[in-house]
Order: C-alpha cells, then structure tokens, then sequence
C-alpha cells in the first residue's frame, strides 16, 4: 500500500501585510514558499474561518508561492466579525485586489469546503485568471445543501448533538433554524450572542469530524473563533451565497479547458458527496476522488494524502 502524504514542514511568511479592500476592511495576508515559483491562492472555509499556518504545509515550498488571507471579518482581517459588505462577490473581488497587488497574471485556485464555493464562483467569474482549480468538500450553496445541515439530514446522523444545537431556540422558533440564529447573533445581548454562537460552532464542528476531535472542537468553540465563525456563517446562510439556486452548476462550461481535481469524503456529514457528484457531472474534465475513509476536514489521512498529491501534481 502507497504510504500516505503529510504536510510538509512548517514554514514562515516570507512576506505579509494587510491591504485595504474598501467598504471599511482590512485584509490580513500572506505570501510563503519561493518568490516567483508557481503561484497559487488558498481560500479558507467557513465563511469566517481564517487561515491558519497549517494550511501553509498543503504547498510543497520549493515549488509554489502561496496566496493566504483572512476573508472579510475574520482571522487578522478588521474589523473583527464585521457583517458589512461582507458577501460573495465582495470576496471574489478581494481575490482579484489580491493577485492584482501579487503581480501574478494567472494563478492556481484552492479551496475547501466554503473555499470550494468560494472558488468556483472566483473561477467561473474570473476564467482566464485560473490555471487550475483545487476543491475539497464540494458545497454549491443549493438550498437543499442549507437545508441538510439546517433542517434535516445531518441531524438524523447526530441526533444528540442536534438536541443540542436547537436548545436555545424556543420550540415556536425552530422552524426557521438559521433565521433563529440570525436574530440572536446579531441582537445586543451579549450574554446571548456567544451562547448562540458557542451552540452553532459546536453543532458546525459535530458535522466537520468524522471522528471525536477535542482538539479540532476546542479549536471551532473558542470565544472568538465562534463568535465571527457563527456570525458570518450564519449571515451567509440567511443569504444562500448571494447565489441563484444552481448558480455554480449552471455557469460551470465558463471552466472549459481549466484543469481540477475534487477531493471529497465518502463519509462526508457536512457537505455530502452528491455535490461534488453533481459538479463532476456538469463539468466532465475535473478528477472526482471519493475518500472511502474520508469526512470533511483537509487533515483527515486519505483526504490530506489527496490534496498533496493534487498541489504536486499541478506543479509538475
């Protein structure tokens, strides 16, 4: 059996800053690997999650100069949790500051989960900026994606956590879960806000880890991180994307001719394999790998293994 690829070794920044992206925000970015070697974007997931120097070692060094920033409102980027002017097509602009402000012409795009909305809607926008394009956890904003994590199919999965998730919301409620949430993470109780907050990151975590994680739970359910990492993500929710349904399948033949690669956990509870199936489907050229072993985070073995050897690829 071929052993599996780990991260490559922690590496520095070579370079970073912030860059004002107008409407009030403050990008944090990074730029690490060899100047001038082939230039790639790492897009984080969430909405809100932030990069984290992990994500730096997906890359292997010698070869690539790496792209990684914090989205509007979350990680470095200011102001902290911010809702305003934070929508999609905010963000895919952001990319195009961010290359622009890199002196690339064209460059490789990477994204998981939200990162792989993210970037498809960069791409499909953007054609001729991308070189190749590199997903994991396929989620197309579609309402039935909302729906299975927000009403019904992830909650047949982790009954006990789901308990757990509606518990702050009163049983009239509940039946409108993200506009529950909404009301809640935006009011000015405090008190409330981060009990809300700690409930959404608890229930996003339950849903991301294929196996119990104290670390990966703490790491979603720390003040700050549940705090922007709720608000936001919850903010999109409300919105589905700033997304027609079907969007991104619809406008897929705008990637004719970009080479991609899908990696997706069979056993995926967050974003389940029938997107990236649906995405395969529309768009014949990408490379659909199913992990047989795989959930949804990037540092799950087989899913971690596919992604390495996908950046290895497109360097070579």
């Amino acid at each position: 059996m071929t052993e599996r690829r780990t991260l490559y070794p922690p590496i520095e920044p070579y370079s970073s800053g912030m860059l004002d992206v107008g409407d009030g925000h403050q990008l944090y970015w990074e730029r690490c690997g060899t100047p001038g070697a082939k230039p790639a974007v790492f897009l984080h997931g969430g909405p809100g999650g932030g990069s984290s120097p992990a994500h730096r070692g997906q890359f292997n060094p010698a070869r690539y100069d790496v792209l990684l920033f914090d989205q509007r409102g979350c990680g470095r980027s200011t102001p902290f949790a911010s809702l305003t002017a934070n929508t999609t097509w905010h963000l895919v602009e952001d990319i195009e500051r961010l290359r622009a402000m890199a002196g690339v012409e064209r460059w490789q795009v990477f994204g998981g989960s939200w990162g792989s909305t993210l970037a498809l809607a960069y791409a499909e926008q953007y054609p001729d900026r991308t070189t190749e394009l590199i997903l994991r956890g396929v989620f197309l904003f579609d309402q039935s994606e909302i729906d299975w994590l927000f009403r019904s199919g992830a909650s047949e999965i982790y009954p006990e956590q789901w308990d757990a998730f509606v518990a702050p919301i009163p049983p009239d409620e509940r039946g409108d879960l993200v506009e529950a949430y909404r009301k809640r993470l935006t009011g000015d109780d405090r008190a409330e806000q981060m009990i809300a907050a700690k409930a959404f990151a608890q229930w996003e975590g339950t849903t991301t880890t294929l196996l119990p994680d104290p670390a990966a739970m703490a790491h979603f359910t720390a003040d700050d991180k549940a705090i922007a990492g709720a608000r936001i993500e919850n903010h999109y929710m409300v919105n589905k994307g700033w997304l027609e349904d079907g969007q991104l399948l619809r406008d897929v033949g705008r990637l004719k001719g970009i080479p991609g690669i899908i990696v997706q956990g069979r056993h995926d509870s967050c974003t389940p394999p029938s997107a990236a199936w649906q995405l395969k489907k529309a768009w014949p050229e990408v490379e659909l790998q199913i992990v047989p072993d795989g959930g949804h985070l990037y540092s799950e073995p087989g899913i971690l293994d596919g992604l390495i050897r996908a950046t290895d690829r497109f360097a070579a």
